[in-house]
Order: C-alpha cells, then sequence, then structure tokens
C-alpha cells in the first residue's frame, strides 16, 4: 500500500464528506421523484386517471410542490443526528466517562501520545464489558472522544494498548471519525424511510375504499423500492471508505508508537474477543477498531484481520 500523507488523507477525508454532503439531497431528490414517477404509472394503467396528461408530466405535477419539504426534512435530519451523535452513541454502547483517578494509566497513555502528536486530549470514555474493542467518536474538538472496554484494558499490557489508543486517536486526527458519523446519518435516513414505507403497505391498505387501499399499497412499495436503492448504494460508499480508513490507522498508530508489533499483538487478541455485538448497532460498529458485525467481500466494514497484522509486521 502506498504512503499517504496525513494532510492528504485528512483532504480525502474531507472531500468525502464533502461529496456525501452533496450527493444525498440529491438522492432523496431522486428517490422522491421515482416515487411520484410510480404512482402516477400506477394511476395511468390501473384506470386511475382517464386524462391527457403524460405519465412523466402527472409525475412532474407531484414531485415540484415536495421539493422543499424533502430538503427541509433532510437538513432537520441532518442537523439532529449531527449534533446529537455523541449522546446517542454513548447511549447505544451504554459508554460513560472514565475519570483519571478511576485509571491514570489510561489518562498517562493518552496524554503522553497526544502531546507527542501536537493533538488535543480527547475525552475518555469507558464500557464496562469483559470483551475487548474500542472506538473514537466525535465532529470537533469538543465533542472528540475514545472509547475503551473494560476488557481491552484489562487484558492488553501498555504497549498493546498504546497502539490500540493511538489508532483511535489517527482516526480523529484524519478526521475519520467526522465523515464516518456524516455517512451514518445519511444511511440512517433511507433505513428510515423504508420502515415508514413498510408500515404504510401492511397497514395502510385496511381502507375501505379498494382504491385507496391500492393507492397506498403502490405508494409503500414504491418507496421501499427506491429507498432500498439507495440505502444499498450509500452502504457500498461507505463501507468502501471504512475499510481504507482502517488500513491509514494502522499505518498512522505504527507511525506514531514506533511499535507496529504491539499493535498487531494487539488485533490479535482483540479478534478473539472482539464483543459489543449486544450493545450497538450496526451503524455503530463500524467505528469499532475490530467488527463482527459485516458481511462478505463489498459489505466487509473493516479489511481482514489477518492482512491488517501481515501488514504491521512487515512495516
Amino acid at each position: 500500500m502506498g504512503y499517504v500523507g496525513i494532510q492528504t488523507q485528512q483532504r480525502r477525508n474531507n472531500l468525502h464528506s464533502t461529496v456525501m454532503l452533496l450527493s444525498f439531497p440529491v438522492m432523496v431528490l431522486a428517490a422522491a421523484y421515482f416515487v411520484c414517477l410510480g404512482y402516477s404509472w400506477f394511476l395511468v394503467t390501473d384506470g386511475y386517471y382517464t386524462g391527457e396528461l403524460s405519465i412523466y408530466e402527472m409525475a412532474n405535477i407531484y414531485f415540484v410542490p415536495v421539493i422543499p419539504y424533502v430538503l427541509i426534512g433532510v437538513a432537520v435530519w441532518f442537523l439532529i443526528a449531527y449534533f446529537n451523535n455523541t449522546s446517542m452513541i454513548r447511549s447505544m454502547t451504554h459508554a460513560r466517562p472514565l475519570e483519571r483517578r478511576e485509571n491514570p494509566r489510561i489518562y498517562n497513555l493518552v496524554e503522553n501520545l497526544c502531546m507527542s502528536q501536537g493533538m488535543p486530549m480527547p475525552k475518555i470514555n469507558i464500557v464496562d464489558d469483559d470483551d475487548m474493542n474500542a472506538f473514537a467518536s466525535g465532529i470537533d474538538k469538543k465533542t472528540y472522544t475514545v472509547t475503551l472496554t473494560s476488557g481491552i484494558i484489562e487484558a492488553l499490557d501498555d504497549d498493546e494498548l498504546e497502539g490500540v489508543i493511538a489508532h483511535e486517536l489517527c482516526h480523529i486526527r484524519n478526521r475519520d471519525v467526522r465523515m464516518l458519523i456524516v455517512s451514518i446519518v445519511f444511511v440512517g435516513i433511507f433505513a428510515i424511510l423504508m420502515q415508514v414505507a413498510y408500515y404504510m403497505l401492511v397497514f395502510g391498505g385496511r381502507r375501505s375504499n379498494s382504491k385507496d387501499n391500492g393507492s397506498v399499497k403502490i405508494l409503500a412499495l414504491a418507496v421501499i423500492i427506491v429507498s432500498a436503492i439507495c440505502y444499498l448504494f450509500t452502504l457500498l460508499m461507505r463501507f468502501s471508505i471504512s475499510r481504507k480508513r482502517e488500513f491509514m490507522a494502522d499505518a498512522g498508530a505504527a507511525e506514531m508508537t514506533k511499535k507496529p508489533l504491539a499493535l498487531a499483538s494487539a488485533l490479535r487478541k482483540i479478534s478473539a474477543h472482539p464483543g459489543l455485538d449486544d450493545v450497538a448497532s450496526s451503524d455503530v460498529a463500524q467505528l469499532y477498531i475490530f467488527s463482527n458485525k459485516s458481511f462478505a467481500g463489498l459489505f466487509e466494514t473493516h479489511p481482514p484481520i489477518e492482512e491488517r497484522i501481515r501488514i504491521l509486521e512487515q512495516f
């Protein structure tokens, strides 16, 4: 893997974040248009509409008035999720603040690494879980947080734990966490749309008027199909970015600590007992240093652990 500098990585992550920010409203608007198109097609082909307008003209009539509502809805959703992500992640993972007096060892490791890199000190959280995992979160200096499980703190020695913390600090330094939060927010809205459409499909067809039943069902089906396509596309883009950022954070941690073998050893131990599967959604699992919540191939959220260890051992 070719070397990529910190500033280059930051620029790439900023570019990816900007592209996602710009493309998401476009995708939602496109989804809304195709829903209007499918609904218009249903009205024409099933005889609900017998006028002279074409399917496309009808779709435009339905689509234009909803544009401002779609944009406002996207903006509100994004702002709420973006600025409340820290509390949501803490709630989903059952994390709590780790006090210095509770574990000065962790604070010393984090502070030493931050001072060596000229980085501000992030908050430190702990998840009371015997399994081993860690992740970074936050969108700015006020909210950047490194979270560790009690299991990983107890199981790893200082060098291994330093490598794990350095890996998470690299995610913060490279602005990976902010980029991933943006992608999680975007994926979430399509998931919500599919859930709403599903309930429309199941419960919306109980009207006494059979024509209303058909209208509601076809609208719900159109929403499900279009949202599923957008959801899949967004997932593929996010997973691709997620895999690349893990290699970069591993390399950054090796440079930061000068101990690549210690991080390789830590990854080997973590992979045996990663945990946290029962306390977080698959979206939050994207943040972990190692996650089992993935599928094969394009849907892998992390690169193979064996490949990460092999590269670190050759560092």
